[in-house]
């Protein structure tokens, strides 16, 4: 005769939260940030005896700390927001583009080739040419794995991510035939400064005035208008958007169009604003960055401008921190692990937030 057995619940159960107050969620993240800093601190103490304020005031100054240091980081933050800021439809429609770094390096690409073909034009002319043609090759190499994803049901993670490299080739070509000899490509148009955008102070304020008008009117597109509307409801079902008469094939190809073109922008600055030059590396690897800014902002564009300047600062600060302590062992591979812990944090603050831990209550608490 076979006994029959009863099972126990497990000793703690993971429970999805049904709702949980603003206020709450912040304070979450809050500890999480004060706990990833104080795990920062004692992971450097341990390795380069540097006190707590110590390591606060390096990383201040590796930012924020004189113009040449200010004007780096605020670039930065808004390149990453920007990037950002263009994958917030698509992620909201859950289109997951991971094909960003591509799609600025297609917008740079474009920008880079008209300053060196056509530097004869006057700046009047030659600066909007290049930014309709990185609106449109951002564009253009966002709509392709949308059309694909919208027709016939393809990946579009893998198909984006396979989109950068094709870039990166594509950069690599023209990098190379336009250097010919030459150890490196150097600065486009150095003399006549052709292509480049006005630059009225040590920081560039058209570059940051561009990239906040550009958040605030995704905000806009997002909360209030129609299609913003549809992205939402494309985003949680598919189903229902079909009931409710949205096009779901249209809003993919739609959104994503405006995804690219955003990106393409960001690489049109990078080249035109900044660098004046152009490499694989120009998108330096925020097309990936910015999907964690994204994330962890709930795709709402407004609060991306501080886990962007988060992000940047820590970047910058730790390398600041790598320049001075780098004699006792604090190298690159050290600074990463430092961003890594504070990203680590946040990150898990998401789950706590989502949601809780329910401990089996003993029989007489039952």
């Amino acid at each position: 005769m076979i006994k029959a057995t009863t099972q126990k619940d497990p000793f703690i159960r993971v429970v999805r939260r049904s709702d949980i107050p603003t206020w709450k969620s912040w304070l979450f993240r809050i500890i999480a940030i004060i706990a990833a800093f104080a795990l920062v601190n004692i992971f450097v103490f341990a390795m380069t005896k540097a006190t707590p304020l110590e390591v606060c005031t390096l990383m201040f100054q590796g930012t924020f700390g004189n113009i040449f240091f200010a004007k780096g980081s605020i670039f930065l933050i808004a390149k990453l927001l920007l990037i950002a800021v263009a994958l917030a439809p698509a992620f909201k429609m859950k289109f997951w583009n991971i094909g960003a770094e591509g799609q600025v390096l297609a917008g740079a690409m474009i920008t880079a080739f008209l300053m060196v073909k056509f530097s004869d034009l006057p700046n009047h002319i030659l600066i909007p040419l290049m930014i309709v043609s990185a609106i449109i090759a951002g564009a253009i190499w966002g709509v392709i794995p949308a059309i694909f994803k919208a027709r016939w049901g393809v990946n579009e993670t893998l198909f984006t991510l396979m989109m950068n490299y094709v870039a990166m080739q594509i950069v690599d070509f023209f990098f190379n035939s336009w250097k010919g000899q030459k150890a490196s490509l150097g600065i486009l148009n150095a003399t006549s400064h052709k292509g480049w955008l006005p630059q009225f102070s040590d920081i560039n304020w058209v570059v940051v005035i561009t990239v906040l008008f550009i958040t605030v009117l995704m905000y806009i597109y997002l909360k209030f208008t129609k299609q913003g509307y549809e992205i939402a409801v494309v985003g949680e079902s598919v189903n229902t958007a079909k009931y409710a008469g949205i096009s779901v094939k249209k809003t993919i190809i739609r959104t994503m169009i405006i995804s690219g073109a955003i990106a393409g922008i960001a690489g049109f600055l990078t080249v035109a604003g900044e660098d004046h030059s152009v490499t694989r590396d120009t998108a330096g690897g925020y097309g990936f960055t910015a999907i964690i800014v994204a994330w962890l902002a709930k795709f709402n564009t407004l609060w991306m401008i501080l886990i962007a300047t988060l992000v940047i600062f820590l970047e910058q600060g730790t390398k600041n921190i790598t320049n001075v302590y780098q004699s006792v062992g604090f190298d690159a591979s050290a600074s990463k692990i430092v961003i890594g812990i504070v990203l680590f944090f946040i990150i898990g603050s998401e789950f706590f937030i989502n949601y809780k831990l329910i401990r089996r209550r003993s029989g007489k608490e039952a």
